[in-house]
């Protein structure tokens, strides 16, 4: 008996429409080139995701300098000062009180450069 292969292609083929839906024009109606956007758009996803760190740890230094800056130092000096005093506080911390709670980071930036 001959094996007719069409149902497993019309599942695959169905899969790949519903990844692709939203997309425009060929990436949506051609199978072919919707394989191409899918694998190119989980290409984006991956890259972004390790990009999402970078620039989340860039806000954070921000934030955290223009805090300093207010008070008369430097991020950069900050920094070494408290990584000699061996203080285990995160940028996302210090960015957090920067911005929201600025008295209590005025006080953590005198208790360091004491």
């Amino acid at each position: 008996m001959r094996i007719k292969r069409g149902t497993t292609s019309r599942k695959k083929h169905n899969k790949i429409r519903k990844a692709v839906k939203g997309y425009i024009h060929t990436r949506r109606a051609s199978i072919k080139r919707a394989k191409e956007a899918i694998l190119k758009a989980g290409q984006h996803a991956y890259i972004d995701r390790k990009k999402k760190k970078r620039t989340t740890r860039r806000l954070w230094i921000l934030k955290i300098n223009a805090g300093l800056r207010n008070n008369g130092t430097t991020y950069s000096k900050f920094i070494k000062l408290i990584t000699d005093q061996k203080i285990k506080v995160d940028r996302k911390i210090l960015a957090e009180l920067a911005e929201n709670d600025p008295e209590v980071f005025t006080k953590i930036v005198k208790e360091v450069t004491k």
